[in-house]
């Protein structure tokens, strides 16, 4: 479908599930442009009313929306200088021993297990969610009702009143953690971002906690999709496979290319227009919703070369799996060490790593944005 729209139709008014229009842009060169297009804002909180969505917005969930991923410049710079440092290539760099360990413990818990397992429950949620929350400061414990919440909110298929009651969880679980770290504050992201509103560094209460909501679901969601959509790529590409076992040199060009074919994300999160803009050759009105579906970006031959072929080996700089310009992932420096060690982990472990049912079998989230396995059973032996 994107390969006919790239051709036919780059930029074109589509439907969602909700009954949104909004345009789909689909060639390389229009996306990447338009991720760092200032005309393209974010902040719909302040810039949209009820009559420009078409559908009522829950309060709650508008709420722990309005983070930095969602607002334009002042306030985007400004949030996302308190948290750059917690990701930063020399930091994440430090957290490559904890993630050895938790990886470790995983795949050896998988190799006293059964010869077959969902790899999903077993490994690429425990992995992705722990990791997140160790670093924010949240207890790993609770990483069950972040999931439920998490596959609530970004599901197209959900009602109005499960997406609330998960948005009112989420919300109430984070306002009680944030007044028990202020009672007891620990060496994490969070301590430090609490510490940084109670002294008045621009950072309100508000923002704390839709930024709490954005960290995890974004810290997790990406890496356990990547993960998992990563493995079903070498899986169903077992020449691509054998060699990135017989040349663990390559993860990391591994881990750019699966995240440019598997892409985690259909596409980025929406922008709107404030006034008409001009891109691909059409003219998008005023107040108009825009989704740049970087899947599509990703698989254009225009900048990769035979761009639905996995190639591990390939020089897959410029894919926009992670975004392009101001709201570039955070993340990534976190992600691409997470990919190596996952990936690198389970492929030596298990020579003889396998799909455990017929490809045509596995289920897919319901999910716009997310491009994720709902399960991926795996035959380790």
């Amino acid at each position: 479908m994107f390969a006919r729209l790239r051709s036919s139709a780059p930029v074109t008014p589509v439907i969602t599930p909700e009954g949104v229009r909004v345009w789909l842009v689909t060639r390389y060169e229009d996306v990447r442009a338009a991720l760092a297009d200032p005309r393209l804002a974010k902040d719909w909180v302040t810039h949209m009313t009820p009559e420009d969505f078409d559908i009522n917005v829950d309060p709650v969930q508008a709420y722990l929306d309005q983070h930095m991923l969602n607002l334009d410049p002042p306030d985007h710079t400004r949030l996302r200088r308190l948290v750059v440092k917690a990701f930063t290539p020399r930091r994440t760099a430090g957290l490559r021993p904890r993630i050895l360990d938790i990886t470790a413990g995983l795949v050896d818990a998988m190799a006293d297990g059964p010869d077959e397992t969902e790899l999903i429950e077993a490994f690429t949620f425990p992995l992705s969610v722990t990791v997140i929350c160790e670093l924010i400061g949240i207890p790993v414990g609770d990483r069950e009702s972040f999931r439920e919440w998490s596959d609530t909110l970004l599901s197209s298929r959900g009602t109005r009143e499960e997406t609330r009651a998960a948005a009112v969880a989420m919300y109430e679980y984070f306002t009680h953690l944030v007044a028990e770290r202020r009672r007891s504050p620990a060496d994490d992201l969070l301590s430090a971002l609490i510490a940084a509103r109670d002294s008045g560094d621009s950072l309100t209460e508000h923002e704390l906690l839709s930024m709490m909501f954005l960290l995890l679901v974004a810290g997790h969601e990406t890496m356990l999709n990547l993960i998992a959509g990563g493995v079903l790529a070498l899986l169903t590409h077992p020449a691509e496979l054998r060699r990135l076992r017989d040349d663990p040199s390559l993860l990391p060009s591994a881990v750019e290319e699966l995240l440019r074919y598997a892409n985690p994300l259909n596409h980025a999160t929406e922008r709107f227009t404030l006034e008409p803009v001009t891109i691909g050759g059409a003219t998008i009105p005023a107040k108009e919703w825009v989704m740049l579906a970087t899947s599509s970006a990703n698989r254009d031959p225009s900048r990769f070369a035979e761009a639905d072929r996995l190639d591990v080996g390939r020089d897959a700089a410029g894919h926009v799996g992670f975004g392009h310009g101001i709201h570039y992932c955070l993340g990534a420096p976190l992600a691409r060490i997470e990919g190596e060690i996952a990936f690198g982990a389970l492929l030596s472990r298990f020579p003889a790593l396998a799909l455990a049912v017929p490809e045509s079998s596995l289920r897919w989230r319901s999910s716009s944005l997310i491009h994720g396995l709902e399960n991926l059973p795996v035959r380790l032996r």
